[in-house]
């Protein structure tokens, strides 16, 4: 009975996460539309990865991380190497899988407090990381 009470506060844990994440990503994109870009795709999942967010502003593609911490200087500080060398290989695959290799990119980021769902988005956060 106790691990299935374990496993019950277990799952409504998960459940509450996704359900913040879910909400600090849709403030991201609500802020990102806020400055007329548009939201293309959300939740990219391909075989190198996944990306939060693709939006088009004006004619360049812009691959956003979106960041849900308890404050924002921690929100921007956890996009490090290893991740901008991740959100780099999905941003790669998913333009060669829409014939947009040719085209201009960036990488943004936006930093969501958790409490307030507060925005923080810094345009042309990276560039594409190299395997190194």
């Amino acid at each position: 009975m106790a691990g299935q009470d374990r496993r019950q506060k277990a799952e409504s844990l998960g459940q509450r996460r996704l359900r913040l994440a879910r909400a600090g990503e849709q403030a991201a994109a609500e802020c990102l539309e806020r400055t007329g870009m548009r939201v293309l795709d959300r939740n990219v999942r391909l075989t190198s990865g996944e990306i939060d967010l693709v939006a088009l502003d004006g004619e360049e593609l812009v691959f956003v991380e979106v960041k849900l911490r308890a404050d924002l200087d921690s929100a921007l500080a956890a996009v490090d190497q290893r991740k901008r060398k991740q959100v780099s290989r999905v941003a790669v695959e998913w333009l060669a899988r829409h014939h947009g290799l040719d085209r201009a990119a960036r990488f943004d980021v936006v930093a969501v407090e958790s409490g307030s769902l507060e925005c923080v988005h810094v345009v042309d956060a990276f560039d594409c990381a190299s395997e190194d």
